[in-house]
């Protein structure tokens, strides 16, 4: 580089002034040769990236099967508990097929402003060694898939113990095609919309916990509380199975948030520390909230408030440090409990298993916290786009919060408006007196 440098200075002899240039280019050229020949190579696969994806991936189906299956069944009644894990199992099928289908292509296919289109509709152009970053692009397909199949199956809880099982596969599947996939291209997808305005969503705090937790609300809203709602108790058949489940969840949300970088590296291994840091204080917050509240703590409430904090530190984990994510866990332990507790109580809606009250809320505080964490002078790892403050982070936050609640729950209505005049949505009083088990499998989740 110094003699780079020194032949662009002039030279003493006239006459040598071309060679020396000529030479001098010559020279500079096969310097920079082995810099530009690395620029232009394709990315390679990287076995420990790949090693550490498919593990991911795994962690993230496990959070719905079985984590969320046995989350949910121990919340209902024991006559519905078989039929929620059924409903979990089924989606999961659905959602596994929908997505090879069109799924994948409208959310990643393209470079579409809202949608990817149908570009790699029936996964087309995939080839076994075809990459993404440095994994194959089969497992980033197949993590992606993981996300949206746990998105449409946190939906169950808001309308457990009163939906027909075919209405449910009929919303599901369109749900998932013309509200999922839209957002997570939105926000995720080259080209999308969001992406394009700076959003930070490193997990998603908009693509899977607000875009679920809104469409439960309407979902609820729409069928109507279930029989008895509020007058007779509905307490929870089996809290063993749900603490195994929150526990399954927290296992599985590393593969979740620290998967979301796509690599091995620094950025995974902070996702994974914030994540048992926030998923912790808010487990803490939603307890003392509840004990101050109510006089004793519940095995329920420390496992609802863990919840509440992986909700919210899944949009930061990317972007947060450890300080940040302590202060959203206590922040979205005690906002999901009010939500959960009092807000809906005050209102009146029947949100079975509070999926508004903690995914939605918790996905809100969560969002818009990390556009304030984000600051590199509160240990954050910087603002997203071009944006300098947290004004201006703070602000694109607010924009895919509103844009989810807006254009999920608008469209979530109208599916389900349209499905309940021509198939009905919900179950007779009969069948949910009999319970889903029997009405709608004519199995029994126990014999006794």
């Amino acid at each position: 580089m110094m003699l780079c440098k020194n032949l662009a200075k002039p030279t003493i002899g006239q006459r040598l002034k071309p060679r020396l240039g000529a030479a001098g280019v010559a020279l500079c050229a096969l310097a920079l040769f082995p810099q530009w020949v690395l620029a232009q190579e394709a990315p390679k696969l990287s076995a420990g990236d790949t090693a550490w994806m498919l593990t991911a991936t795994a962690l993230v189906l496990l959070m719905t099967i079985p984590g969320l299956s046995l989350f949910y069944a121990g919340m209902v009644r024991a006559k519905n508990v078989l039929a929620t894990m059924m409903q979990c199992f089924a989606i999961t099928c659905l959602v596994t097929v929908l997505w090879t289908i069109a799924g994948y292509s409208i959310a990643f296919g393209g470079e579409g402003v809202f949608w990817g289109g149908l570009g790699k509709a029936f996964l087309k152009g995939m080839p076994v060694d075809g990459l993404s970053g440095t994994i194959p692009e089969s497992v980033f397909m197949t993590f992606q898939m993981t996300f949206a199949i746990i998105t449409p199956a946190l939906i169950v809880g808001a309308f457990a113990e009163r939906m027909k099982f075919s209405a449910l596969l009929w919303f599901m599947a369109i749900w998932l095609l013309v509200v999922y996939a839209p957002i997570a291209h939105m926000v995720w997808g080259d080209g999308g919309w969001l992406k394009g305005k700076g959003i930070l969503d490193f997990a998603g705090g908009t693509v899977v916990h607000i875009n679920a937790g809104i469409a439960g609300l309407v979902a609820a809203l729409v069928l109507g509380p279930r029989k008895g709602y509020p007058r007779t108790l509905m307490p929870p058949h089996n809290l063993t199975l749900t603490l195994i489940g929150a526990a399954m969840l927290w296992v599985g949300w590393f593969g979740f948030n620290a998967g979301s970088e796509l690599a091995a590296d620094g950025v995974a291994g902070m996702a994974m520390a914030v994540t048992q840091i926030a998923t912790a204080a808010a487990a803490l917050a939603w307890m003392f909230s509840e004990w101050m509240s109510h006089g004793k703590p519940s095995a329920l409430g420390i496992a609802s408030g863990a919840v509440a904090g992986l909700v919210a530190i899944t949009p930061a984990s990317g972007s947060v440090g450890p300080m940040g994510a302590l202060a959203i866990g206590i922040a979205a332990g005690v906002g999901a409990f009010i939500a959960s507790v009092k807000i809906k109580r005050a209102l009146g809606y029947d949100d079975s298993l509070d999926v508004f009250g903690v995914h939605a809320i918790g996905g809100i505080i969560g969002a818009l916290l990390t556009g304030v964490f984000c600051a590199p002078a509160l240990g954050g790892a910087g603002f997203g786009g071009e944006m300098q403050t947290i004004g201006a982070q703070l602000s694109v936050q607010i924009l895919g919060v509103l844009t989810t609640l807006v254009y999920t729950g608008i469209v979530s209505f109208i599916i389900l408006k349209i499905l309940d005049v021509i198939i009905g949505l919900r179950v007779s009083d009969e069948q949910e007196t009999e319970g889903l088990d029997l009405a709608l499998h004519d199995e029994k989740g126990y014999n006794w």
